[in-house]
């Protein structure tokens, strides 16, 4: 392929929170770059995460999923996807395979004529955990909410079923360009950003309610120890109510000992050392509602 047929440029997943866009990136990519939860909006940044195919350079800008906001946080995430959607080259709507469509599929599926110049994919996921009935049902229903999908693909993140006709196909709606990153580069998060995120995926598990949605991580030093092969970090675990830290810190600290120690496990490849991770919970009244809180908090 000559260097004038390369292509590059963005596309993006969208679809209601918890269809799968987080784990669908990290399995093209070959890596995790963003946290998965079976909770809604786990994601809360606009995270790239870049594929490398012969003749072309995908970057994947994994976002929110779109919904309807209760908070100051919850606008700013939509008003996020609203501002990647306008930038992107496609955008590839999600929905599951195990799972009827629905009006909030529907309403987002409409949303995207808001976005004309940007080229359309519709993607059926999680095929690994839905029948062969179910799969064509859901083609079916995902096919007839707008005629101008260049592609209907079904596929399974977790199996890697139909991922490569998946980046095939993106491949072919990009613009001619050369690569926007250089080789080996599966991301551009910064390592403080990749542990933050870490250390929240832990904490989201086994919550439940709207304790997910009370949860930011904010890193305060990641820093080799003087004389030693250990990388030090600490971070703080921000909550919105003292009921909440008391869930998060567990009976004589026992859940927040089990978080630790699940984020150390992955930190710890990430960063090519032994790792001590010190962990503080503390209480930011309401700062999902807070403007200022929100800044500091990176929102």
């Amino acid at each position: 392929m000559s260097e004038s047929e390369f292509r590059s440029g963005f596309v993006t997943f969208v679809g209601r929170p918890n269809v799968g866009k987080s784990t669908l990136m990290n399995a093209l990519v070959g890596e995790k770059i963003a946290i998965t939860s079976d909770k809604p909006q786990t994601t809360r940044r606009a995270i790239r995460g870049i594929l490398n195919r012969p003749g072309g350079q995908i970057v994947i800008v994994d976002t929110p999923g779109l919904h309807r906001p209760r908070t100051l946080l919850g606008q700013r995430l939509n008003d996020l996807v609203e501002e990647v959607l306008g930038d992107v080259d496609v955008i590839a709507f999600c929905a599951p395979a195990t799972e009827k469509v629905g009006p909030g599929d529907r309403r987002i599926a409409e949303s995207l004529d808001g976005y004309a110049s940007a080229r359309k994919i519709a993607v059926v996921t999680k095929t690994d955990a839905a029948s062969r009935d179910q799969i064509t049902e859901r083609l079916m229903e995902v096919d007839a909410l707008r005629e101008d999908w260049a592609a209907v693909i079904p596929l399974s993140a977790a199996t890697d079923d139909q991922l490569g006709v998946l980046a095939d196909e993106i491949l072919r709606l990009l613009p001619e360009g050369p690569a926007l990153y250089p080789d080996g580069v599966v991301t551009d998060e910064s390592d403080d950003d990749r542990v933050a995120e870490i250390i929240r995926e832990a904490a989201l598990d086994g919550v439940r309610d709207e304790l997910p949605h009370s949860i930011a991580v904010v890193i305060q030093e990641v820093a080799p120890r003087e004389g030693s092969d250990l990388i030090d970090v600490y971070a703080d675990i921000v909550v919105e109510r003292d009921s909440q830290k008391a869930i998060i810190i567990g009976h004589k600290g026992s859940r927040l000992a089990r978080v630790g120690a699940a984020a150390r496990g992955q930190i710890e490849p990430l960063l090519g050392s032994r790792v001590f991770l010190s962990l503080h919970v503390k209480v930011a009244k309401d700062w999902q509602r807070d403007p200022k809180q929100l800044g500091r908090l990176g929102f």
